[in-house]
Formats: structure tokens, sequence, C-alpha cells
């Protein structure tokens, strides 16, 4: 049985499309895309980034187990380190893998600091460009003591998703 995600519905940012549609009231709603390089090698070390949590740990975080991601794995995402370490329990909860796309996206567990989803996709185009988007759904957590801390969270999320946008360029 999984543990139960603090959102709904689950697949939310849609990382298997290439417009995202839907209106999710109560979240805050991010989506953007960059341009990280052209060509099949950039194709080929881009996607097996993103599957192995490449821009994650690129950016700074620790994620166990260190496998590759799958649909209903579980995750615990951690930065910081001693006392200070934040731990993100997270699901899987989309993956696509075709020719000109992949990606994953994955949901809040209890006693992650926020609620909601984000998706990691890269794609490339008919000549060769490849890039990166990334789609975020984010609320408070419904309970515990990260709560009240929102704000602050959302600072730290925009100094982050910087770091993403940036994690897969040369």
């Amino acid at each position: 049985m999984h543990e139960e995600l603090t959102y709904a519905p689950a697949g939310a940012t849609s990382p298997a499309d290439e417009i995202w549609t839907g209106e999710f009231p109560g979240f805050r709603r991010f989506d953007a895309t960059v341009v990280i390089g052209y060509g099949e090698p950039t194709w080929a070390a881009a996607s097996e980034a993103v599957k192995t949590w490449g821009i994650k740990r690129r950016s700074g975080f620790r994620v166990a187990p260190d496998v590759a991601v799958s649909t209903g794995a579980k995750y615990r995402i951690s930065v910081g380190r001693g006392p200070a370490s934040v731990h993100e329990p997270v699901r899987v909860v989309a993956v696509v893998d075709t020719e000109n796309r992949c990606g994953f996206a994955y949901g809040t567990l209890p006693g992650h600091p926020v609620s909601g989803e984000e998706a990691f996709v890269v794609h490339r185009d008919s000549v060769g460009t490849v890039s990166l988007t990334l789609r975020s759904l984010t609320r408070p957590a419904p309970t515990g003591p990260w709560r009240f801390t929102f704000p602050i969270l959302l600072l730290a999320q925009r100094f982050y998703r910087r770091r993403y946008l940036r994690a897969l360029m040369d």
C-alpha cells in the first residue's frame, strides 16, 4: 500500500504533455523552459541525468535510494548537513521516456516541507534543440511545523529553481 500523497491529483504536472493545461486552485503554479544544448550527445546526457535525479543532485541535494526513477518508487531527498538538514519524502507519480521526451514528476508525502508536485522533463525538437522544462504546483504542507514557514520556503524554492534550470547546461 502506498503512503498517501499530500495533494491531489497525482500527475497534475503532466510531464508527458508538451503543453501544460488545467486549473489548480490553491496551488502556486510554475512552468519554465530553457534550452540546454543541441544534438544527440546533449540529448543522451540530459536524458540519462534526468532519469537518475541529476537535476536535484547537481543542485545540491542528496537522493536516496540511488536508483533511477520509476513510477511508484519512494525517495528521500535531503539538503543541508547535520541538524540543519531538511528531508523531503516523495514518490514518483509519472514517468515519460520516449524518443523525444524524457522525465518524471514526483509528489510530496507526509513530512515534506510543502505540498504539491514537481516535474523535470528534457525534450528535443525536430532540429535537435534540447530543452529542459520545470513544472511545479506548490502550497503549504497540510500539517506540521513547516506549514508556518511557507513564505521562507518559497524563497528557497526560487533559489533552487534557478539551479535546476542551469543544472544540465554545459
